[in-house]
């Protein structure tokens, strides 16, 4: 008697609703793409870190649902940033320098705040979850 051979054909399609492989991928990496913008213009009032989910909302928000929704998200998160990056440099300049005791302890907060908060959020996008920032502008819709 025969064995049957075993069915080695690709997975099947994703559940309407839920985001394919590739999908979930590219929304993990609209997060992460902020990580590498932050670090390559410096943590400190670096403004690189919405350059990556930009570019990446630009190129496959027509094509990809999921990663546009996600994309969006990250760019609103690091935009919200940088506006907290702008008024923390105004502080510091309209008080000569003295507004840097409030600035270096908060912007510490804030580094470590949104390099925890994007690894969760690219983490989530992985598993084909839709990722909410709890603080962030929603100013791209």
């Amino acid at each position: 008697m025969s064995v049957p051979p075993n069915d080695v054909s690709a997975p099947p399609p994703p559940l309407a609703g839920s985001p394919g492989a590739e999908e979930k991928q590219w929304a993990m990496f609209a997060h992460l793409s902020a990580l590498l913008g932050g670090i390559f213009t410096g943590f400190w009032f670096g403004f690189g870190c919405f350059i990556g989910p930009l570019i990446i909302w630009l190129v496959k928000k027509d094509t990809m649902p999921f990663v546009s929704d996600q994309a969006k998200e990250a760019l609103n998160f690091n935009i919200t940033l940088a506006i907290v990056g702008v008024a923390m440099l105004i502080l510091t300049v309209i008080t000569l320098g003295i507004g840097l005791l409030i600035v270096i302890p908060l912007g510490a907060i804030v580094g470590i705040g949104w390099l925890i908060l994007t690894i969760v959020a690219a983490i989530k996008a992985n598993e084909g979850v839709a990722y909410r920032y709890p603080i962030s502008l929603r100013l791209i819709k």
